[in-house]
């Protein structure tokens, strides 16, 4: 599904021998999903809107596949380029579920390529290398995939397989465990083999929702925001990879749409890409990461809509809004818009437009797809997976766009006893707003269009619900980062005659760490250069947490007199630091720069990348004392 059908409330029956995904739902009234997908679609007559996006047409055999190495980062397998090129060294990342994801698609493009009488591809087994005749079964064991993935898991996962997967079959009412440090489609594999039944759950009301709890490891957690833009970089390619491989095991498809040439209205505010319409911003406002207009429609709503009865469900004048939205296009950089002029409720008619006349769907042409087929996942935890994999993917621009607009509708929630707007209310408002792009094709199978609704709202309902946890990056992906950094400094090429020399070099770090695991206690400095010109020696030992480092930065500044360069950011008016002004973080080595989790273990972090250096900051969240 790639949006919704325009369908009304009065014909959207349900045959009997449709299975709706959500059973739960049948007691849940959907009138307002039907009541706004008409709204849209007078708001669009009254127009004479065209299509903003061109046609989405889907992809044919080979190409969906070509494009989808290029996406991950792996197109050097495509024709015959150097093998030499740095993105080679992704593959040495890669699980044994993820290897297999791009093994599967490397051959159906290799066969549509035979079939166009091309030339042929090169086997991704020809990257690694092939064993010839004199190599002992020592060494093809040593250089086999499966040899490669049983030496990722033991040295990232210790007694694997041990871990309880058995969590899956759930207890309702009980908190459950969201495992972030094991690869998703390696813990599927897994319940897989060991056939374990998954209840396939439904989200029924709000106060039944399952409550997923993040165990934090030695290394603690990791938001988005946390990781340099640099690696962040890194990380679409490999949740795209992940999200493939975990689809693959779970034996759905992950379809996305080939991406389509945006036509753009000549305008300022509305129908304007988010990249332009950010670049404008920015020249007002460096480092802006949503869009200004978004900004103000939320903040509007936030001061005096949220205690408003059926906020969002009730809809505005359509006159009033459309005069309205003229007026932004005129006034808004001028200052000159009155804002507490405005009726609540045209103000999220406005909030509504404006996300539905972007060019391109929030949830992007290419993965609207995959986010509508999140649905047909049935156990929650595996759709939540997916959904934290697509939320990754996203460009950043529509991420941090999303996530302020999930914020906001959590807020709304919040004030349900004031508003009437409970988690389901809003989510069947929202959610055509989400799914509905007027430039992309329709095609719902007849019989099915109350079950892809619920679906739809299902799925909003649970970014709303569960966006802290989306908004984690997995430790398997942090890991995977640190891989390609090492990977990419050392300039590995990967090549047949250099893979044993590859093989030898990974045990060799990998005895290397192992052996500095041993050390009971290491001495390290900390840097606080833009706050101090000393810096602070620190014994760390098993036990030592970044939430420890940052007291002791605090006492012995307090007791020492240490040389403070920038007093007004540390100390409040009682001549006493806050603590939670500062952070830590984690740069260079084989990161670029990580802002480090209060409960992280420090001595294990220098296990695993010694050569980084540790700085103090001040946290950028907090306003500056001038």
């Amino acid at each position: 599904m790639s949006q919704l059908p325009p369908k009304s409330p009065l014909a959207s029956p349900v045959s009997e021998g449709t299975n709706s995904r959500v059973e739960s739902l049948d007691n849940l009234s959907m009138d307002s999903f039907w009541l706004e997908v008409e709204n849209i679609k007078q708001s669009a007559e009254a127009e004479q809107e065209e299509c903003s996006l061109a046609d989405v047409k889907t992809q044919e055999e080979g190409e969906a596949e070509a494009e989808w190495l290029q996406d991950a980062g792996l197109s050097d397998l495509l024709g015959d380029r150097a093998s030499e090129n740095d993105n080679i060294v992704l593959l040495s990342t890669l699980t044994k579920t993820q290897a297999a994801a791009v093994q599967r698609r490397l051959d159906t493009y290799s066969r549509s390529r035979r079939r166009k009488n091309k030339h042929p591809v090169r086997d991704v087994r020809d990257i690694f290398g092939v064993a010839n005749s004199e190599e002992t079964a020592a060494e093809k064991e040593e250089s086999s995939p499966d040899q490669l993935w049983h030496n990722l898991r033991t040295s990232n996962v210790q007694n694997s397989e041990t871990q309880d997967y058995s969590c899956t079959v759930r207890n309702p009412g009980k908190e459950e465990v969201f495992n972030m440090d094991i690869a998703y489609s390696e813990q599927a594999a897994v319940l897989l083999k060991g056939s374990f039944l998954s209840e396939s759950r439904r989200l029924k009301d709000g106060n039944a929702l399952t409550k997923f709890k993040i165990p934090k490891g030695r290394l603690g957690m990791t938001r988005i925001g946390d990781l340099s833009a640099q690696d962040m970089k890194k990380i679409p390619t490999l949740a795209l990879i992940e999200l493939t491989a975990l689809c693959d095991v779970l034996g759905f498809e992950l379809k996305r749409n080939k991406a389509a040439k945006l036509k753009t209205a000549e305008k300022r505010l509305f129908g304007v890409p988010l990249n332009t319409l950010l670049e404008n911003d920015q020249k007002l406002l460096p480092n802006t990461k949503v869009p200004l207009l978004l900004q103000a429609l939320l903040s509007c709503l936030e001061k005096r809509g949220l205690e408003t009865e059926g906020i969002l469900r009730v809809s505005g004048s359509q006159t009033r809004i459309k005069s309205l939205e003229q007026k932004l296009e005129r006034d808004f950089y001028t200052g000159l818009f009155r804002w507490d002029e405005v009726h609540q409720n045209d103000v999220s008619g406005l909030l509504k437009r404006f996300i539905r006349e972007l060019p391109a769907p929030l949830l992007t042409a290419e993965y609207l797809p995959a986010f509508a087929a999140v649905q047909n996942i049935p156990d929650l935890k595996q759709r939540l997976q997916a959904l934290n994999l697509l939320i990754l993917i996203l460009p950043e621009p529509n991420r941090n766009t999303l996530k302020a607009l999930l914020e906001f509708l959590s807020k709304v929630v919040a004030r349900e006893n004031n508003n009437k707007m409970n988690l389901w209310n809003v989510s069947t408002v929202m959610a055509p707003n989400l799914f509905m792009h007027k430039g992309l094709p329709n095609k719902i199978p007849e019989g099915k269009e109350k079950q892809l609704a619920e679906g739809a709202a299902d799925v909003v309902r649970m970014m709303i619900h569960y966006q802290d946890l989306l908004w984690t990056v997995s430790s398997f992906l942090v890991a995977q980062v640190r891989k390609l950094n090492e990977s990419n400094s050392k300039r590995y090429q990967f090549c047949d005659k250099r893979i044993k020399n590859l093989l030898r070099k990974i045990h060799a770090d990998k005895d290397k760490v192992e052996k500095n695991q041993a050390e009971p206690s290491k001495i390290v400095k900390v840097h606080a250069s833009l706050l101090l010109k000393d810096s602070l020696e620190v014994h760390l030992n098993n036990a030592t947490r970044v939430a420890d480092v940052l007291r002791q930065f605090q006492k012995n500044l307090c007791q020492n007199g240490w040389n403070i360069v920038n007093t007004v950011n540390l100390l409040k008016c009682n001549n006493s630091m806050e603590c939670t002004n500062l952070l830590l973080y984690e740069v260079g080595g084989n990161i670029g720069e990580h802002c480090l989790d209060p409960d992280t273990y420090l001595l294990d972090l220098y296990h695993i990348n010694p050569h980084a250096e540790w700085i103090i900051k001040q946290n950028p969240s907090y306003p500056r004392m001038f």
